[in-house]
């Protein structure tokens, strides 16, 4: 059956259109289901869609997935003509999320619906990708400390994850990078991450790629950490002629909310460029964050290095771009946690964590592309208009 005419789209008042229905069941029907074909009830396209639409309306677990989907059973079945009007048990979604589907393929998929399509190669440094870690904590085996851990490229501005690639138990995050750089187009890319992807290997893929690298250093560099903390020291800088032998560039911003006042500057500089042997080096820089609440004042200094010449990244950019990079924290992770509670999630059946991560992924992705900052409450928007419009087609006019 072609979905891609599912005869419905999700209108919400202020918003034209949150999911275009059509679209996101047109590229979940070109993925490649797994399962046999003999005794197969339940079409991979609709379990993958339906499950997007029960959590965009509340829907967390895969037993509320398979809850939501049973209460609704006549409808959906007609919407995508399947032959028994009923849904699957939960155990079935289970085993279809862990074995019917890639995950990694799902993510490129529905990264096809939510991001903005460029046809030319973007102006340097403007597209920033957030290489980030999680680790699904309701996986954890009792008694163990180790469950599924993902590794996620994340393209803030968006709040599209473009790829997600699950790290083995015998490797990291820092290997398991690679995987991801590799299937990514990296040219007019800022790829940042925190200190343990500050590595030359991958610096000097991305360099050879086409694009740029935002690190931050701390002592897992010793020697890149030492050059950085003596450049900025007023102690140990050299004077030439009488003047100082600096090059150092600043830009501050203040911050003010929740009686808290944000002081962030940063120093920046190339005077490393020369004689630092770290690949593609164009300016390193020092952040010095103070917080002042409630009369007390804590300060926290951070070094950093990026391939970014002065011309494409200023101090006042650089400030902005590592603001930006920590969005995955708030903007996914938070949000996953949050409100989809993935980290309560017990389902382990095959890739079937994977999967959930990769809709709770698609399901912030649709919020944020149309700027919901409250899920809570667009969830609960979203499920009345969708029970009325698709559920209750008699109360939609």
């Amino acid at each position: 059956m072609n979905y891609s005419t599912l005869p419905f789209d999700v209108n919400l008042p202020e918003h034209p259109i949150l999911l275009d229905v059509q679209a996101l069941a047109a590229r979940f029907q070109m993925l490649t289901d797994r399962r046999a074909a003999r005794g197969v009830r339940y079409p991979l396209v609709a379990i993958l869609t339906i499950a997007v639409l029960a959590k965009l309306t509340g829907a967390n677990q895969v037993r509320d997935v398979a809850e939501w989907a049973r209460h609704r059973q006549r409808e959906l079945c007609a919407l995508f003509g399947l032959a028994r009007a009923t849904m699957p048990h939960p155990t079935t979604w289970s085993r279809i999320l862990g074995h019917a589907v890639d995950p990694e393929a799902m993510t490129r998929a529905t990264e096809d619906v939510l991001a903005s399509v460029a046809s030319e190669v973007p102006e340097r440094g403007s597209v920033q990708v957030v290489l980030d870690g999680k680790t699904l904590r309701g996986t954890i085996p009792a008694g163990q400390s180790q469950g599924v851990h993902l590794l996620a490229a994340y393209r803030p501005q968006e709040g599209v994850v473009v790829l997600q690639v699950e790290v083995g138990a015998k490797e990291n995050e820092i290997s398991a990078a690679p995987r991801i750089l590799q299937q990514l187009d990296l040219r007019g890319m800022l790829v940042s991450g925190d200190a343990m992807f500050t590595q030359r290997d991958l610096c000097v893929h991305i360099g050879q790629q086409g694009g740029d690298y935002l690190l931050p250093v701390k002592e897992n560099q010793p020697t890149l950490h030492t050059d950085i903390d003596t450049l900025f020291d007023p102690v140990a800088i050299a004077f030439a002629g009488g003047e100082e032998a600096t090059d150092f560039r600043t830009a501050t911003t203040v911050e003010k909310s929740h009686g808290r006042l944000t002081e962030r500057t940063i120093t920046v500089s190339s005077l490393l460029n020369d004689y630092s042997p770290w690949p593609y080096l164009a300016q390193v820089f020092r952040i010095e964050r103070q917080v002042t609440q409630r009369g007390t004042t804590t300060t926290e200094v951070m070094y950093g290095i990026t391939s970014q010449p002065p011309d494409v990244a200023s101090p006042a950019r650089l400030l902005q771009q590592v603001q930006t990079h920590w969005q995955i924290e708030t903007g996914l992770h938070g949000r996953r946690d949050g409100s989809l509670h993935e980290d309560r999630a017990l389902v382990r059946m095959g890739q079937a964590p994977h999967v959930q991560a990769v809709l709770n992924n698609t399901v912030v992705g649709l919020f944020l592309k149309h700027q919901y900052a409250n899920m809570a409450a667009g969830r609960r928007e979203l499920d009345a208009i969708i029970n009325r419009a698709v559920f209750q087609p008699s109360l939609a006019g």
